[in-house]
């Protein structure tokens, strides 16, 4: 007797999920049900009660008899952004053809303005990111409190990496960076892989390029990056703890996201093509001072080079030793960067700032002094744009100061309006903005290179705050000051402000402190 196509059909079931459960096709319980609902669904078969999972009953259909669909006639109901979205799809089937795709057009504009608004803030999850790694830490050592602590910092750290034109940073908080500083970048990177793929983007791997002086900081840094597995990112540490061969054929497994090494074993692992680096989108490199004493600086400048987009770059220097900023301007380009810093000491926020006092007698020889002092800044950055920030006692002075200064060889713009003069000569081109102390209050600074300071404030804190406020986006700054015998007071004070900077002292300043 023939069998019927019902009774075919439960054969032909029965042997495919006795093939979904045997072997390597098996399958969880949920996944099976995913599958057989979905086959339910293309065939027609869905059962009665399925429909109470998409529609709930209404006043005007109590038990749920219409599943949730309207009879002709029947009004929509007025209900806000369902309304207006109904009517948008009602009126672009109505356009013809050329209308309806410059309506699609213009409802995907808007779309993408709203994913690059999101910039304007870090999104849920970098938090997350940061959770993760406080919880592994907390569960590791009982720490990881501190990681939010930070948060003022690491937020001006994101700004600088996720802006539409990312600033490069140079921190001088300390030697290296701390393990907090360390999970706050990890989790900006995540976060700006997540929004790029987000956006359809393909992300280069590895996306993070993270460079150790030692194999102890890789161990350290990989410890940090571990909890992000679990959130798809995926970290690999380099270094000559182990065998090249392993490396090797664990980078040949996987596509790391994040890399951390040591520059010896990367230039190594380069060399044979086992890792391609020239579509880095981030290069850290953490301990700028501990690379310059194992002589690693070269082989800095060789990753640089061998990168050939346009990273963004965070450099960790020890603010202490100003033979680095040779090193960090060769690494930066002359690009302009972010200074950042986790505490407000003096000596981390001026890092690789010049100080330089300049002794005049007698008050008639002040503006001579001042023309003499930008002469010097003006050969000294030759062939550049320099923006100096001239500081006078009072707008008398500063008016007086603006009207004196007629340098040799140059030509001089003056504009009254805005008490700003422009020194163009064949050497170079200079633009001098001149403020009096009560204007200095709502003066932005971060933009200057260099300050002359032809009048001392009476307060060691205000030359501090200028001090540490100015060449925010360079490497190194000058900051000049004109002494005279008026300023006797501030001997001892500005003596100290330069021994704690590492600066030198000048012999009269001594003496003067000693009498």
């Amino acid at each position: 007797m023939a069998k019927g196509d019902d009774a075919l059909a439960r054969k032909r079931n029965k042997v495919r999920r006795k093939r979904l459960r045997s072997g390597e096709n098996a399958v969880s319980a949920r996944v099976a049900a995913v599958i057989a609902s979905k086959r339910r669904r293309k065939s027609g078969k869905r059962r009665m009660c399925e429909g109470m999972c998409f529609s709930l009953p209404t006043p005007d259909d109590p038990f749920n008899d219409r599943h949730g669909k309207k009879h002709k006639g029947e009004d929509e109901p007025t209900g806000g952004r369902d309304e207006h979205k109904r009517k948008k799809d009602w009126n672009t089937k109505k356009q013809p053809a050329g209308k309806a795709g410059a309506s699609a057009k213009s409802k995907a504009t808007p779309e993408r303005e709203k994913d690059g608004a999101e910039y304007d803030r870090p999104s849920k999850f970098l938090v997350v990111c940061l959770n993760a790694i406080r919880d592994a830490v907390a569960a590791e050592d009982g720490g990881g409190g501190g990681i939010h602590d930070t948060g003022s910092w690491g937020v001006e750290l994101w700004n600088c990496c996720s802006a539409a034109s990312p600033s490069d940073v140079l921190d001088t908080s300390g030697e290296c960076a701390t393990r907090e500083q360390t999970a706050w970048l990890v989790s900006t990177a995540c976060d700006i892989v997540a929004r790029k793929e987000k956006l359809g983007m393909v992300v280069s791997c590895p996306f993070l390029l993270y460079l150790v002086p030692s194999q102890a900081k890789a161990v350290q840094v990989r410890s940090v990056c571990k909890p992000l597995k679990s959130l798809g990112i995926h970290s690999v540490s380099l270094h000559p703890g182990a065998s090249i061969e392993h490396q090797i054929s664990g980078l040949k497994s996987c596509e790391p996201e994040f890399l951390i090494s040591t520059p010896e074993r990367l230039l190594e692992l380069v060399s044979l093509k086992a890792v391609d680096i020239s579509s880095v989108s981030m290069l850290v490199i953490d301990g700028l001072k501990c690379f310059m004493d194992l002589n690693a600086g070269d082989k800095l400048c060789s990753i640089r080079d061998a990168i050939l987009s346009n990273p963004q770059m965070t450099v960790f220097s020890d603010p202490s030793d100003r033979s680095v900023a040779a090193l960090a301007t060769s690494l930066f380009r002359a690009r302009r960067i972010t200074r950042l810093s986790t505490n407000d000491s003096v000596i981390s926020r001026s890092a690789f700032v010049i100080q330089n006092i300049h002794v005049c007698p007698s008050k008639e020889q002040k503006a001579p002094k001042v023309k003499e002092i930008l002469e010097q800044i003006l050969n000294n950055h030759a062939r550049k744009t320099t923006k100096v920030l001239l500081v006078a006692a009072s707008d008398h002075e500063a008016k007086d100061l603006s009207s004196s200064l007629k340098l040799q060889n140059c030509t001089v713009t003056d504009d009254s309006h805005s008490n700003s003069f422009t020194i163009c000569s064949s050497v170079g081109l200079m633009n001098v903005l001149v403020k009096d102390w009560e204007s200095m209050a709502m003066t932005n600074v971060e933009d200057l290179d260099t300050v002359l300071v032809a009048d001392l404030p009476p307060s060691v804190d205000e030359y501090i705050e200028i001090l540490t406020m100015a060449s925010r986006h360079v490497i190194a700054g000058e900051v000049h000051s004109i002494f005279s015998n008026a300023d006797t007071s501030l001997a001892k004070p500005l003596s100290e402000v330069l021994t704690s900077c590492g600066q030198v002292v000048p012999e009269f300043l001594k003496d003067l402190e000693s009498s």
